[in-house]
């Protein structure tokens, strides 16, 4: 009975692992490229967000709302929490959200002086 106890509550502790969504909502086959100003950077648990104002197809600012990977896994690629300030523009590579609404899954990121951040 013991052991049981504690493979339940090992089993519950899990379970916020098997709560964490997925990427299905990106089409990781296609890539898109992107160039604006940052908005906001939030680089916060378990993904970052990047808010980027792009110029539309009608030279009105839209906004773009990007989501990374965990920041662990990004300070591994060379990202900090302050490698993106509000105003640098930048360009942004991304797998799109397949429903076609404005947005996506950070690639990589190329700031204004050249320098890449990021990458697969």
């Amino acid at each position: 009975m013991k052991y049981g106890f504690l493979v339940l509550a090992g089993l519950f502790a899990a379970a916020p692992v098997l709560a964490h969504h997925s990427f299905a909502m990106f089409d990781m086959k296609k890539e898109i490229v992107v160039t604006g100003q940052v908005k906001e950077f939030q680089w916060t648990n378990p993904h970052i967000w990047i808010q980027l104002v792009v110029a539309g197809a009608d030279g009105k600012p839209v906004e773009w709302s990007i989501e990374g990977n965990s920041p662990s896994v990004l300070a591994r690629q060379g990202w900090t929490k302050r490698a993106l300030k509000v105003g640098d523009n930048i360009t942004v590579t991304l797998h799109p959200l397949k429903d076609g609404r404005i947005g996506g899954d950070l690639v990589k990121a190329v700031l204004a002086d050249g320098k890449v951040v990021g990458g697969e």
